[in-house]
């Protein structure tokens, strides 16, 4: 027979649901666990120098909101002095092969040309975007899975499918409405999560894939994009569905962004399904209230 709980039982269950979400329980929904105690009891070694910033350093977006109060930072990269000294050289040389690309054609052979990044090694091909160039909404995911690499274009497996089925269900033709990217370029192996040096090594020609594109809006797909381009620590499930502010030095003025779930995620949780539809109306009626016709040409 079940017994009445008790004051002392009540405060115990309090802390341990406090001690739950300071350890990151409050978004284990997300693609990938969060674990905060794990990750600050890690041992860190070598660190990015100044030089070469780590992503959670990178200066904050224009108008990005601030962090939530006590979140950590992503892991820090450990690297010997040697690793870091080649990825210094390899980042300056991303870097200087995204500002000379004037043209999206001559960003691809910059993208298909650099060996700075050791994805490059494992994957088949080099997936760089599919849809209309001239459209003016952009689309950023995280990386290229097994049927990208084998393809060679991103979102053309499965969660490219949903994606496809989302896109037209709201009213845009993913062939000349959008123009989808990842922000690696590469497919990492075993579909692991991106590694911040990756993130940091491709993050040059995503900035200015984003200049030569134009777009009027951004859509970020996934936590590990809208993270990595507002320069935020909160994770897709607080981030999702809100307007916010993409800005860097190369444009003119600040992008209006909205972080939506990935639809691998969705594939996984379906029961969030809902609220992604939900977010994705909610863009479309802001794109259709200001953007008419939807294409550029």
């Amino acid at each position: 027979m079940a017994t009445k709980a008790t004051p002392q039982d009540r405060q115990a269950a309090l802390a341990a649901l406090a001690w739950l979400v300071e350890s990151g329980a409050d978004e284990a929904i997300e693609a990938e666990p969060l674990d905060r105690l794990a990750r600050s009891a890690k041992p860190e070694t070598a660190r990015l120098p100044e030089t070469a910033p780590r992503q959670d350093e990178r200066p904050r977006r224009q108008n990005a909101p601030p962090p939530r109060a006590g979140a950590e930072p992503p892991p820090v990269w450990q690297a010997t002095s040697r690793e870091l000294r080649t990825h210094e050289a390899n980042l300056a040389a991303a870097e200087q092969a995204a500002r000379s690309a004037g043209t999206l054609e001559a960003l691809e052979a910059a993208i298909r040309n650099f060996d700075g990044c050791d994805l490059k090694l494992t994957a088949k091909n080099t997936v760089v975007a599919r849809g209309e160039p001239q459209a003016k909404i952009m689309l950023i995911g995280e990386a290229p899975g097994r049927d990208e690499d084998l393809q060679g274009q991103p979102f053309v497996g499965a969660a490219g499918q949903l994606l496809d089925t989302m896109l037209r269900a709201a009213g845009f033709d993913p062939a000349r409405d959008v123009y989808i990217t990842n922000m690696l370029f590469w497919r990492p192996p075993g579909n692991r999560t991106p590694q911040q040096q990756e993130l940091q090594l491709c993050l040059p020609f995503t900035e200015r894939h984003i200049e030569l594109v134009a777009p009027r809006y951004l859509l970020f797909l996934g936590g590990t994009s809208a993270k990595a381009l507002l320069a935020e620590t909160r994770g897709i499930t607080r981030l999702r569905g809100q307007w916010l502010a993409y800005q860097h030095a190369g444009l003119p003025a600040p992008l209006p962004a909205m972080p939506l779930f990935h639809p691998a995620y969705l594939l996984r949780q379906p029961a969030q399904k809902r609220l992604a539809w939900r977010d994705l109306l909610a863009f479309r009626t802001t794109v259709e209230a200001n953007l008419d016709p939807l294409h550029k040409g």
